[in-house]
């Protein structure tokens, strides 16, 4: 029998194929995940920056954290399966290694008798601020993939970076009351379909939820769409930067 590889499987995309898991088809999702365990284990290895290899807990969590992924993918959201799959996995990582550092303090305070004290605060300490400068590095690539992925999807509602700083209102309470009917359109499943389907702000329809004026809303149309679509999009990295004060 031939072995499945990405050259000779169905012409279907990843997410088409992500999709057909989650209606039940367990054979190709055991497929896909021996497939990709060369990619699983990069982003392990990149996170741990050192070598993995497939007898090490890492190389588990990534497998349990890639097949979370299929489980939890969603089309639609803004980002390619890979790029949500690496978020997930980096985040399962991060936490083992957090545990592991909680643990290995646990050690330390058990051999008080044997190891002097200061040696253990201080190998402990070097461990804490490693971990904070690593977690500190993550935040920022995971910020960066997150913005071209959001750019992308921007692109697709006709709408740019360049054109968006123009249309940002320039008062406080205009940008807050954007961001609260951002958050109305996204909380009601028939106005964020609408949104995605027609590649447009279903302003008739918002009017019923808020308060504002249909003028308010066409002129702040494209900074409504772009909040929106970070709540839609799953963009996790971005959303403090668009979190109404008054929610």
């Amino acid at each position: 029998m031939q072995t499945m590889t990405k050259a000779n499987m169905p012409t279907l995309t990843l997410e088409d194929r992500i999709m057909l898991i989650q209606n039940g088809d367990e054979t190709l999702r055991n497929k896909i995940i021996h497939i990709y365990q060369p990619f699983i284990k990069k982003v392990i290895s990149k996170v741990c920056n050192r070598f993995i290899d497939h007898s090490m807990d890492e190389f588990s969590i990534g497998l349990f954290a890639f097949n979370e992924a299929i489980n939890q993918y969603k089309t639609g959201q803004g980002s390619k399966f890979l790029t949500f799959a690496d978020m997930v996995i980096r985040r399962r990582i991060i936490d083992f290694i957090r545990k592991e550092a909680r643990q290995s303090k646990n050690i330390y305070l058990d051999q008080a008798e044997i190891e002097d004290d200061s040696q253990q605060d201080e190998s402990y300490l070097e461990q804490k601020a490693a971990l904070e400068y690593f977690e500190e590095k993550q935040q920022i690539e995971e910020r960066i993939e997150q913005i071209e992925a959001y750019k992308v999807l921007l692109k697709q509602y006709g709408i740019s970076f360049k054109s968006l700083s123009k249309h940002c209102p320039k008062h406080i309470d205009a940008r807050e009351n954007a961001k609260v009917i951002a958050n109305i359109l996204v909380s009601n499943e028939q106005l964020s379909q609408y949104l995605q389907e027609k590649k447009q702000l279903p302003i008739k329809e918002l009017l019923q939820f808020v308060s504002c004026s249909r003028k308010t809303i066409e002129r702040n149309r494209k900074y409504i769409i772009a909040l929106s679509l970070i709540y839609l999009g799953q963009f996790h990295a971005l959303q403090p930067y668009v979190e109404p004060e008054s929610l």
